[in-house]
């Protein structure tokens, strides 16, 4: 294993942080599919749906960023790297807008989702494949966590 780049946080030496990445990228995105199906046909079942996959996004997102921060913060040769802040930042701010979506979505079902939480969720569904390109990055160029 890249020593040097190690991640903090390992089961079996394998890095935590990107097990639970793909959890809230796929509830977000998943978020954004029923939000537009609601839209579509006024079928509360949507939106429930886009409820239960904002919470669930939220709390692996929630994980997924506490791995990751121990990883940050735990070696400065990874916050050394160029994608690292960007990476780091944009996600706080998608777990940030997934928040207020999530409480967007406590309302009724016609509030909840038009137009707002419509707009959040898309909004974030923008803003994954840029922070998920930033950490591919630092993957397969910069080799942070990975093992030779």
């Amino acid at each position: 294993m890249n020593n040097r780049l190690r991640s903090t946080v390992r089961i079996a030496s394998r890095p935590v942080h990107p097990m639970l990445v793909p959890f809230p990228i796929v509830c977000f995105v998943g978020a954004l599919v029923t939000d537009i199906a609601y839209a579509r046909t006024a079928n509360v079942m949507w939106a429930d749906f886009s409820d239960w996959l904002l919470v669930i996004g939220m709390i692996m997102g929630g994980l997924a960023t506490i791995a990751g921060l121990i990883d940050f913060l735990g070696n400065r040769l990874i916050r050394a790297q160029a994608p690292a802040w960007p990476h780091m930042i944009g996600n706080i701010v998608v777990l940030l807008l997934a928040l207020l979506n999530t409480l967007v979505h406590t309302r009724d079902a016609w509030t909840s989702v038009m137009p707002v939480g419509l707009i959040l969720s898309v909004i974030v569904v923008l803003i994954l494949p840029i922070t998920g390109w930033l950490g591919w990055s630092m993957v397969y160029r910069h080799g942070v966590g990975v093992i030779k």
